[in-house]
């Protein structure tokens, strides 16, 4: 009725496998069957309401970096939704950036090690200005349940962008939402090569002075990095942690001749 634009979803949590490299699959927690989940997108001061069922084995919820009623927080006891039950997460968009979503039942660790986290985007009003877009979660997994990962990745799957690299024409603004949200290890990295990028930590505000090729995260934090490739060619990106690297987390970017060239 106030003109607010309302953005409607709906979760479901459920136990499901799925490959991180080539024959090897995961016992995940999902939401709506991927991991990460799917990325929420919204204006700040959008509506967001999201119908949340838990079909899954254990108790589950949906915690929002950002701002929110504290009954919207999932984080406690008796938010915890209990397998066959469901809940309606219900808040304003805000603020402006790049965030996160996970469930924070206990233990909490595991709950996030499994699956159940996604990326959580805020668009400013006058929008940023275009640009190739591109969702990148770090993420690990602990394939024999001993509290170290075996495998790494960006988007779960292990050298996924080195045997299928994204293509962009050179000279085009590229934004990368980058978010981490690796579990056992306190920190892990982003590094590009042959480029630097702008490096908007969080992503809340619309101009930085950060000017570099490697930022360091530790879980939970995101930033925006928005770059031009200037020549054409393999650009590889990587942890700049070498075991995580050599361990599944590494693509690359293609620059290919414009469109119009």
């Amino acid at each position: 009725p106030d003109g607010t634009l309302l953005r409607e979803y709906e979760f479901i949590a459920y136990d499901r496998e799925i490959e991180i490299a080539p024959g090897v699959f995961f016992p995940a927690w999902t939401y709506n069957g991927q991991v990460p989940g799917p990325t929420i997108r919204a204006t700040v001061g959008d509506r967001i309401r999201i119908r949340f069922v838990n079909q899954g084995s254990h108790p589950h919820t949906i915690h929002f970096h950002g701002w929110h009623d504290p009954e919207m927080d999932g984080a406690f006891a008796d938010q915890f939704v209990k397998p066959g039950e469901e809940f309606i997460y219900e808040f304003d968009a805000d603020p402006v950036g790049i965030h996160l979503y996970h469930c924070h039942s206990s233990p909490l660790k595991r709950h996030v090690h499994k699956g159940l986290y996604g990326a959580y985007i805020v668009d400013p009003k006058e929008g940023r200005p275009p640009a190739h877009e591109m969702v990148m979660v770090m993420n690990g997994f602990d394939t024999n349940f001993d509290g170290d990962n075996e495998v790494y990745a960006v988007n779960t799957v292990a050298f996924h962008y080195m045997k299928h690299p994204i293509e962009v024409p050179v000279g085009e603004l590229i934004r990368i939402y980058l978010v981490n949200i690796t579990e056992f290890d306190p920190v892990n990295s982003f590094h590009l090569h042959a480029v630097f990028f702008d490096l908007f930590r969080t992503g809340t505000k619309l101009h930085t002075e950060e000017f570099t090729d490697t930022v360091m995260m530790c879980q939970a934090e995101r930033a925006i990095l928005e770059v031009t490739l200037r020549y054409p060619g393999r650009h590889m990106f990587h942890a700049h942690q070498s075991e995580f690297a050599e361990l599944g987390w590494m693509g690359i970017i293609k620059g290919i001749a414009p469109v119009n060239a």
